[in-house]
């Protein structure tokens, strides 16, 4: 076989936004080398390649993503299920009020820890291994949850599911970026971020039902069962998008086919002289290093989770607003939680299309008609004036016992800023460090999840 079959040219018209110090030498390799500078460089072909994700079909693409939103929506709807059932819970567990409280908020704390090993993982052995694996592992903690019975079983399983769930926040911008182009990338994160988000005020919802009308282990047996629905589809919808692991398997399929040992890529070639265990160390710390010595990421990720530690303050405390201040049943005290799915609905479907516009309108005014990850600051202005806004029409018309409509429309605003606030951001952090999204994204989601975790645990006190 001629050395030029199954190659293409290397993605190099895309430039690294910063400089990426800890991983430069990856990131210049696979941004600047050309094949016909090495006819066994493995690439992908340069105009459509079947096998890169980038060109995978539109239907195939949806898939994927669609299969993504609909497991964040469990995990993240698990996160606050059991919020509306928590004194049954400190009741028949014999648990303290700080007792149950660390139950419902443990979860979070281990989707701060999981993503920094989950998702340098899927940089070593692919997204689709490790996206089935954690979702096994979700599934048995979850349901091992509906069968607790003490409070240190409880917290304990809560946690392990939380290690499990935090899959999806690790992998999922990875495959995101993995399989959406620049200008596409909108509408693939509006959905992902419309469909999961919904889950965190959906259950309660569903809680608030469950905990009036049969046993709170229900709550986490039914998640359990749609769990099991959402792994039967993933096997059928998901394929590695993971772009260094497709490059490897084909070079080692040319290998094999030609007998020719010289065909290989440009990953391989990085870390042909490295151990193991340096290769994996390296990898497991990325998360940690990059957020330690890259400022944009470090600024990113400081809004995101003061914003993330507001909404889970608000999630965390809205169903006792209802029933302590406004004297309503678990049920209706749930209801109110449609206002925070109508703020995130809409923050995402006007989000989405508004960031691929405008994304669009900044290219054709750049001069050399090349992107940034830049362009997608703009966007973050609008959320950064809801957000506040709409905190102070939740706090004065609570503190005030106005009708609740003027309540709903307070929380209504905050969940649509935050979504319009959440989207450009998570773009921007994708586009910026495009070989290490997953461990990117991690490094992002480790203080977001500490501040879910933390900010309801002090809430009360303040």
């Amino acid at each position: 076989m001629a050395p030029n079959q199954e190659t293409g040219m290397a993605a190099d018209a895309i430039t690294p936004a910063v400089p990426l110090d800890l991983e430069m030498t990856s990131m210049q390799l696979t941004t600047t080398v050309k094949r016909d500078e090495d006819p066994f460089l493995v690439t992908f072909k340069p105009n459509y390649d079947e096998e890169n994700p980038l060109d995978w079909p539109k239907g195939r693409k949806w898939a994927v993503t669609d299969t993504l939103s609909a497991t964040g929506f469990n995990r993240i709807m698990v996160s606050t299920i059991m919020a509306p059932a928590l004194s049954t819970i400190k009741e028949e567990l014999h648990m303290s009020t700080a007792e149950s409280a660390m139950a419902l908020s443990i979860y979070l704390l281990a989707t701060a820890f999981g993503p920094l090993i989950i998702g340098p993982l899927s940089e070593i052995y692919g997204r689709k291994k490790i996206m089935h694996a954690s979702n096994i592992w979700f599934l048995i903690w979850n349901i091992a949850c509906g069968f607790a019975n003490t409070k240190e079983l409880l917290i304990a399983s809560r946690f392990l599911a939380g290690f499990g769930a935090s899959a999806i926040y690790a992998l999922a911008g990875g495959v995101l970026g993995d399989v959406w182009k620049p200008e596409e990338r909108g509408r693939g994160l509006r959905n992902f971020n419309m469909i999961p988000t919904l889950g965190s005020a959906v259950g309660p919802i569903i809680g608030g039902f469950m905990a009036g009308r049969t046993t709170w282990r229900w709550m986490f047996w039914s998640a359990s069962i749609f769990q099991v629905v959402m792994i039967a589809v993933s096997f059928t919808t998901t394929y590695e998008t993971y772009a260094p692991l497709i490059l490897k398997r084909r070079a080692e399929r040319l290998r094999c086919e030609t007998g020719n040992d010289r065909y290989y890529t440009v990953y391989e070639r990085l870390e042909q002289k490295k151990s193991v265990f340096l290769v994996v160390t390296r990898t497991l710390s990325r998360p940690l290093r990059l957020l330690i010595f890259h400022p944009i990421l470090q600024v990113t990720s400081l809004i995101l989770a003061f914003n993330y530690g507001i909404l889970y303050i608000v999630l965390s405390s809205f169903a006792d607003l209802w029933m302590q201040q406004y004297g309503q049943s678990v049920e209706i005290s749930g209801l109110h939680y449609i206002a925070c799915a109508f703020g995130e609905l809409a923050g995402s479907l006007l989000g989405g299309p508004l960031m691929d516009w405008l994304f669009r309108r900044m290219l054709a005014r750049s001069a050399d008609g090349e992107h940034t990850p830049e362009f997608r600051i703009p966007m973050t202005f609008p959320g950064a004036f809801l957000i506040p806004l709409g905190l102070l029409v939740y706090g004065w018309t609570a503190q005030f016992r106005t009708h609740w409509i003027a309540v709903d429309i307070g929380v209504f605003v905050i969940m649509f800023g935050f979504q319009i606030s959440q989207l450009p951001m998570q773009a921007y952090v994708m586009e910026a460090y495009p070989e290490h999204t997953s461990s990117a994204l991690a490094a992002s989601q480790f203080l977001r999840s500490l501040t879910a975790f933390l900010f309801p645990l002090f809430a009360p006190s303040i």
